[in-house]
């Protein structure tokens, strides 16, 4: 892959994880500075539904992050955009859908092809 493209995922990955951790760090500041009392358990409940919510999106996006950052060690190491398992390159497009994808598309259609043969 060029240097110029390289550059680009590397730009898109960065500012992506920068602007989840923003996310998170707002989601933290906004759950410590909430005090409030609710007299009625069903208004507690449902805050404390909201705040169960919110922490497990923030903890897939943790997982994100992760990602992001190993496809970011994969540009640095000159195997990004290549497929881990038939070594054969990653379409244009697919990185563009998902940058931390680490499988072409055919191979990940006959991943997924078993995974729901299996049942999972």
């Amino acid at each position: 892959m060029k240097p110029e493209k390289l550059d680009h995922y590397r730009t898109l990955l960065n500012s992506q994880i920068a602007q989840l951790l923003n996310d998170a760090e707002k989601t933290v500041s906004e759950m410590t500075d909430e005090m409030e009392n609710f007299p009625d358990p069903n208004d507690r409940a449902s805050l404390e539904s909201d705040r169960n919510f919110e922490l497990r999106i923030r903890d897939r996006e943790r997982k994100l992050i992760r990602k992001m950052q190993e496809a970011l060690d994969r540009i640095d190491k000159g195997t990004f955009g290549i497929c881990e398992r038939c070594s054969g390159p990653i379409s244009e497009k697919r990185l563009m859908a998902r940058p931390v994808t680490t499988l072409c598309i055919d191979c990940k259609t006959k991943e997924e092809k078993i995974e729901r043969q299996r049942g999972e």
